[in-house]
């Protein structure tokens, strides 16, 4: 994974190259815009796990579209960040059902555990913490995704402390 930060140069490598003329070619002849989703993936994927104006900046250019069409979709979509992130981003889910069953709690867990506060990163890079809207596991509250992973049932400290201590075995043997 690249990391970009502000004002540098941004360009896809040539495999991305041809991935964003595949998802390109997938619409219409003056539909292009539809690509946006997948591109920003792709965007935040090969960038650093993040969008820096640059690169959406890049990906509005691709499209054929006005920068300000890019910043509204990556703003509003939790999905995408717009700042650089940890090796691990914990992302909690803060809707009614997780809230009833223990996500603000889990939230506060986090954060004296990790030393942050929610949308901040630890000083190490290896964690950051982020609240988002519904993660489609209601029935398993309260919960977090990291990359493409649920955690579930996350209402006691000890659970909370294997994850952390799962996720840093796991940055440390990859090391």
């Amino acid at each position: 994974m690249l990391a970009i930060r502000t004002g540098q140069k941004v360009e896809f490598s040539e495999q991305s190259l041809q991935k964003v003329t595949e998802i390109i070619n997938r619409y219409p002849e003056g539909k292009q815009k539809s690509a946006l989703l997948p591109l920003l993936h792709l965007a935040q994927d090969e960038f650093g796990g993040w969008l820096s104006v640059e690169a959406m900046d890049y990906v509005a250019r691709m499209l054929h579209i006005q920068p300000i069409e890019v910043y509204e979709v990556a703003t509003f979509y939790s999905m995408y960040n717009l700042k650089p992130v940890g090796r691990f981003l914990l992302e909690v889910c803060q809707t009614g059902p997780c809230m009833i069953r223990g996500a603000e709690k889990l939230v506060s867990q986090l954060e004296e555990k990790l030393k942050i506060k929610n949308g901040e990163t630890t000083t190490d890079g290896l964690f950051t913490l982020k609240t988002v809207e519904c993660l489609a596991a209601c029935g398993y509250a309260p919960m977090l995704q990291c990359g493409e992973h649920y955690h579930e049932f996350l209402d006691t400290e000890e659970k909370v402390d294997q994850l952390l201590d799962q996720l840093r075995r796991k940055a440390a043997a990859n090391n």
